[in-house]
């Protein structure tokens, strides 16, 4: 007696083939990549400053008083770049320079500014949040020496809560921290209580000038 075959089991078979032989892209595509391919565990990405933009520490949030450097960067060395979803590892550094003061009564210019304890261990994940994190032996902070009409100063400045964060948009493979807290630690009157930190870094890109997309 000759076997009837339905539909239903040519439909099965045909789909069984198919899954089987797909290979599994979500499976193997990391948290970040470059070209298509997973950033290497030891490369370093890196961005500059948005062009036509500065790094701020506005007196408060959304401010137009306060520290803006026209010249700024981050890098961060990946630890570890894991399958998407998740969260990949770095340790990141910071640079400010060439940074002018506005709007703060008696504060006539900056000597100088020191990101401290760098670098920060920093995780980005799947969705595109950034973290960045200090620890209570090596807080995230910034000495900065202001000039003033009775001369110098230096504030020293921590992140509130001892951590920032910002969002990784892979429009323009960017990374943006908006009014992230800091709170003045040391420092006299001439400092002012608190500096709330905003720059948009863009474009990343690998050591070999690639772009780096989130996953």
């Amino acid at each position: 007696m000759r076997s009837r075959i339905t539909a239903a089991a040519i439909a099965g078979t045909a789909l069984a083939a198919i899954l089987g032989a797909a290979p599994a892209y979500a499976d193997d595509v990391a948290v970040l990549t470059a070209d298509g391919a997973a950033v290497a565990v030891g490369d370093t990405i890196a961005a500059p400053l948005a062009t036509g933009t500065n790094a701020a520490f506005a007196t408060t949030a959304g401010g137009t008083s306060g520290m803006f450097c026209a010249a700024s960067s981050i890098s961060s060395l990946v630890n570890d770049n894991p399958v998407s979803p998740g969260s990949a590892s770095l340790s990141s550094t910071l640079t400010l320079g060439t940074c002018t003061v506005t709007g703060i009564t008696g504060v006539t210019g900056v000597n100088s500014v020191t990101v401290n304890n760098l670098p920060y261990a920093t995780t980005t994940a799947s969705d595109g949040t950034v973290t960045v994190a200090g620890t209570d032996a090596a807080p995230i902070s910034a000495t900065l020496v202001l000039k003033t009409l009775l001369g110098s100063v230096t504030c020293v400045f921590v992140a509130n809560n001892n951590a920032i964060s910002a969002v990784a948009d892979n429009t323009d493979n960017s990374i943006t921290f908006t009014d992230q807290q800091f709170n003045k630690s040391t420092g006299p009157a001439a400092c002012v209580a608190n500096g709330f930190f905003t720059a948009k870094y863009t474009p990343v890109t690998t050591s070999a000038g690639s772009a780096v997309s989130v996953n």
